[in-house]
């Protein structure tokens, strides 16, 4: 079972480092300890197998803990996004009836509000701000238990509580990031995470001496997956909350001796872009992984000429699929500009034309994809499950082809492909020409309603510091690499471009709101 691999590295190798954040470091004798702890506590006060355990925190040494305790007891554990509203916090809880909301101090006044119209929720355990630290004040509904996490950490036993998962069973529900606007609850197995977390592992050969930065928030699935491979392989997870301070993480992972990071491009844009990553020498650093949507050629060759002595890698996944579906070979990354690579071990990729017919070299259609790392489906919600489900195979309606030597290049999200007159346009390719543009740090391209072509292509662009905006330069720029119908009627400049917590780009705001050139909100 997924809560298995805590305890397997305990016994092998109980003073190694699992967690670091800050100065604090836990060993996997001292996660165990507590995993088995929150386990007990659980199974002791009422929790049955199957049901649902929010948490709704961001990136902590206890968030590990109760994460990997949750299942250990049975249990189906439910992410929240920090960033989440409170009315967004209802409606997860009220969809797949979460009993136990475990909740960062921070975020303890929403969950108090949360909780008075989610009828499900009997208990919320408070993360105090420091270990061992006082509750919050946060007024909570009389029919709710409110325990910290401290007093639960505290009690001197330690029995442990059956382990009545099965490797088929629910593991975890992720909620989509919500880039379209309507997140789905992806059930993930305890089989579905080994599976994909061995793939992983194998590729990017982990061992118990990495140790990956995590700026990435566990709530998502790439940020899971690191959370997962490195606990299976005995390495250390370096936390850092934030991303705002770049050169502070830098500083961290030279401080530390970090082997790994992992980002989303909208993170290397920030570290290309606005950070100092070309004075800072990572002589550990063995490796960068990015996914989360395509990386740019321009940033790819950038990132080469700053990190030359470290591989990197880029993949291609989703949630539904775990996490990981394909990845690119580090030394292929320039020789084949955009590509996504290959399937990891243990998946199988088609790329199938309307019809079902099977695509040839060059071919465009929507990527299929098999293996045990396939979700179980959606939470309660039948009718989706069975649009992307189809004789086990996930039709992730994305956009590809292969090349004659079965190399995968994502041409877009089908729902992101801009129906413009008579042609069907790829936002991703007009994105990769501006991003050539030095005085662009970041772009996304959406359609929006046009009376006669149906569609017309907006670019909504970041510059970098000191650079001016230039709606003509951008559009004569894109004259010399594009054809006139992908040429964006309009170009847009803000200060951000509205993201997820994860770092994903919510393109359905850029589409559906108004812009003026005012920030994005």
């Amino acid at each position: 079972m997924l809560h298995d691999i805590v305890t397997q590295r305990a016994r092998t190798q109980p003073d190694s480092t699992a967690v670091i954040q800050g100065r604090r470091r836990v060993t996997y004798a001292d996660l165990e300890r507590n995993v088995s702890k929150i386990a007990s506590f659980l199974a002791r006060n009422g929790m049955q197998k199957g049901d649902r355990v929010g948490l709704f925190t961001k990136n902590s040494p206890e968030y590990v803990a109760a994460y990997i305790g949750i299942q250990r007891a049975g249990g189906i554990s439910v992410d929240i996004n920090f960033q989440d509203s409170v009315h967004e916090v209802k409606t997860i809880i009220n969809h797949c009836g979460i009993s136990i909301l475990i909740v960062e101090h921070s975020y303890a006044a929403i969950a108090a509000e949360a909780v008075k119209d989610t009828p499900s929720v009997t208990m919320i355990i408070e993360i105090e701000r420091q270990p061992g630290g006082s509750p919050s004040k946060a007024k909570v509904s009389p029919r709710v238990r409110y325990i910290t996490l401290g007093d639960i950490l505290g009690q001197g036993e330690e029995r442990r509580a059956p382990a009545a998962a099965t490797g088929t069973d629910i593991a975890s529900i992720v909620y989509t990031s919500g880039t379209t606007g309507r997140p789905k609850g992806v059930m993930l197995s305890h089989d579905n995470y080994l599976a994909n977390a061995k793939s992983i592992i194998e590729y990017l050969h982990l061992s118990e001496r990495d140790k990956v930065m995590v700026v990435l928030p566990f709530c998502y699935s790439y940020g899971k997956s690191l959370l997962t491979t490195h606990l299976m392989a005995g390495g250390t997870l370096v936390l850092e909350n934030s991303f705002m301070y770049p050169n502070t993480v830098f500083d961290k992972m030279v401080e530390e001796g970090v082997t790994g990071f992992a980002g989303v491009p909208s993170t290397f844009a920030i570290l290309l872009n606005r950070s100092n990553i070309r004075n800072y020498r990572f002589p550990e650093l063995r490796y960068v992984t990015q996914a989360g949507g395509a990386m740019s050629p321009q940033h790819a060759r950038e990132l080469c000429a700053v990190l030359p002595e470290t591989k990197i890698y880029i993949m291609y996944g989703q949630t539904e699929a775990t996490a990981r579906l394909t990845y690119l070979e580090p030394e292929e990354l320039l020789k084949r500009a955009g590509s996504i690579g290959k399937p990891i071990p243990g998946v199988e990729i088609d790329v199938v034309c309307e019809g079902g017919v099977q695509a040839n070299d060059g071919q465009e259609g929507e990527i299929v994809a098999s293996g045990k790392n396939i979700m179980a489906g959606y939470w309660n919600d039948p009718e989706q499950t069975n649009k992307v489900l189809k004789n086990g195979r996930l039709y992730t309606g994305d956009l590809g082809r292969k090349d004659g030597d079965g190399y995968l290049y994502i041409a877009g999200r089908r729902s992101d492909m801009i129906k413009s007159g008579a042609h069907r346009i790829s936002p991703k390719e007009i994105e990769e020409v501006i991003l050539e543009m030095n005085e662009v740090h970041e772009v996304s391209v959406v359609g929006i309603p046009d009376e006669i072509l149906g569609e017309a292509i907006r670019a909504v662009i970041v510059l970098k510091e000191g650079c001016q905006p230039d709606e003509k330069k951008v559009q004569r720029h894109c004259q010399t690499k594009l054809a006139s119908f992908k040429i964006p009627k309009e170009v847009l400049f803000t200060q951000e471009l509205p993201k997820t917590s994860s770092g994903k780009i919510r393109k359905f705001l850029l589409k559906d709101r108004s812009l003026t050139g005012e920030t994005v909100r």
